[in-house]
């Protein structure tokens, strides 16, 4: 036994209320439901993630390994009345003395002032070694 309802398009309609026509040139305004606002915020820091995912996964790439390797160096030791022009020129006779004091700064972790005592123990840079 089939039963068949049938329904008119008037009862129909009356349970949707009729939707007004937009005037030429009105903007409507865009509504969204919780799940929707979830949605779109959840696709907006997507990219985020994945930036801060990538960034940590690729972090370790310059992780200093546990093996030491031992240098050693060829050390001078200042004079009496020496100057690091005087070491620079004793050291690499041949060589720009500006650039040897310069190597020594760095290497010895000397001041700008470049003044040395005597007795002092300056390293000498591989390069310059006889």
């Amino acid at each position: 036994m089939s039963t068949t309802v049938m329904v008119s398009s008037n009862s129909a309609m009356s349970a949707f209320p009729a939707v007004p026509a937009l005037p030429a040139g009105a903007r409507t305004r865009l509504r969204l439901t919780r799940r929707g606002r979830a949605v779109l915020t959840a696709l907006a820091a997507l990219p985020l993630v994945i930036g801060a995912l990538v960034f940590a996964l690729n972090g370790g790439g310059a992780v200093a390994t546990g093996e030491q390797t031992h240098v050693s160096f060829q050390h001078v030791t200042v004079e009496s009345g020496d100057s690091l022009w005087t070491v620079a020129e004793r050291i690499a006779p041949s060589a720009d003395p500006r650039d040897v004091i310069a190597d020594l700064v760095q290497l010895n972790g000397l001041d700008a002032s470049g003044v040395v005592s005597p007795g002092q123990q300056l390293a000498v840079p591989t390069k310059y070694e006889h």
